[in-house]
């Protein structure tokens, strides 16, 4: 009886869809205290640092591709490719997100000039799968783009979510989990506190614990 009810939370359990010989996805968000992850940046910027700079340009390092949803992609879109124009002293971050394959998700038809770009095809659980499976894709980041970790948290597609967690309350805004019936649970693989409060944690999707791993 008891391994049954274990094995019927196990399904309702979303699980991670990785092995080794597919491509990790990491959503990367800077999130505050109260689980706003809609950031404004009169509460983001005063934390950011050059430790919480390094960590940043750490999770990139991970990906040979960027996934977006239209609206963080306009935002880096409309501030990136300027600034490696302007050669300043982010111009080779600027450069390294230019050269990186960058893949949107959108219901519209966005525009999409920066170098590299293109639109999602098809439904974006099947499209991410698909990524995820290529041989030639290393890591796949998804910065931002809260409603799209939603949907592949959901879909269990999500291997991990490294939160930035800020030292306040934004009361307002976006926040980064839904309402759902399943619990999510997570591994915490790793975490660090920087100078300003910020701190970083790493979790890696997991059941629950004391539920066994159900095919």
């Amino acid at each position: 009886m008891a391994a049954s009810a274990a094995a019927d939370a196990a399904r309702l359990v979303p699980e991670p869809h990785y092995t080794p010989e597919m491509a990790k996805l990491i959503s990367t968000l800077f999130i505050a205290a109260d689980g706003v992850a809609e950031i404004d940046p009169e509460w983001h910027f005063p934390y950011f640092d050059d430790a919480l700079g390094a960590a940043v340009d750490e999770d990139y390092s991970t990906c040979d591709v960027l996934l977006f949803g239209r609206q963080t992609y306009d935002s880096f879109a409309g501030a990136w490719p300027e600034r490696e124009a302007a050669g300043g002293e982010d111009a080779p971050f600027a450069q390294r997100l230019g050269d990186l394959r960058k893949v949107v998700a959108s219901r519209q038809a966005p525009d999409l000039e920066w170098r590299n770009s293109e639109l999602v095809e098809g439904e974006l659980v099947d499209a991410v799968a698909t990524l995820k499976a290529d041989p030639d894709i290393t890591g796949i980041l998804l910065p931002g783009s809260i409603s799209i970790v939603q949907q592949l948290l959901a879909a269990g597609l999500v291997d991990e979510l490294r939160l930035y967690v800020h030292p306040v309350a934004a009361r307002k805004g976006k926040r980064l989990f839904d309402d759902g019936e399943t619990a999510y649970h997570f591994t915490v693989t790793t975490s660090e506190v920087y100078p300003t409060g910020v701190i970083r944690v790493v979790y890696a999707r997991s059941v629950a614990p004391g539920v066994p791993d159900v095919p």
